[in-house]
């Protein structure tokens, strides 16, 4: 009997060195592959073109919003050197008058600032698929199995995102 159960173990064995031997020889054939999308949003052409048309559709608001603010600050600095010799009832009229400009003031920056977001979010998703379709064509044209785009750790040898960028970058 212990003839048998060694002869099985024997068999058994060999059996998992066989597996682990055609495990590992498909692990070399696996390819894989990294982009960076950080990488893509900072150095594409088509992320800093959408950058630049955020920027200018953005610029006007923006500037409005600077103004508001020094007149805000403006008409603080200049109740603050008046308060002392207004009458009680002109310095509260004035308080008033100031604390509904800040609410009107912060009530547009948060307008802008949502705006602002929900743009960048659709343009970055432009980006994004288009860089997309890149990376899928680059995947399936040098064969990789897997490619990731977000990773605590990747060896550089698996980073393709230079190709990617180079693919983006030639896209009129």
């Amino acid at each position: 009997m212990n003839t048998r159960f060694s002869s099985w173990l024997t068999k058994a064995a060999l059996g998992l060195v066989a597996g682990l031997l055609s495990l590992s020889v498909v692990a070399q054939d696996f390819r894989i592959g990294f982009v960076s999308t950080d990488r893509l949003f900072r150095e594409a052409n088509i992320a800093k073109a959408a950058q630049s048309k955020l920027e200018q559709e953005f610029a006007r608001r923006e500037k409005d919003l600077q103004n508001l603010a020094q007149q805000l600050k403006t008409a603080s600095d200049k109740l603050e050197r008046e308060a002392p010799t207004l009458a009680e009832s002109q310095r509260v009229v004035r308080q008033r008058q100031l604390i509904n400009q800040d609410q009107e003031f912060q009530r547009k920056q948060r307008e802008f600032q949502e705006d602002l977001n929900l743009r960048k979010n659709e343009e970055l998703q432009a980006v994004l698929e288009r860089a997309n379709r890149v990376i899928k064509q680059i995947a399936e044209a040098e064969k990789y199995d897997l490619v990731i785009q977000e990773a605590v750790y990747i060896n550089p040898r698996h980073d393709i995102t230079d190709k990617v960028l180079t693919a983006l970058n030639a896209l009129k």
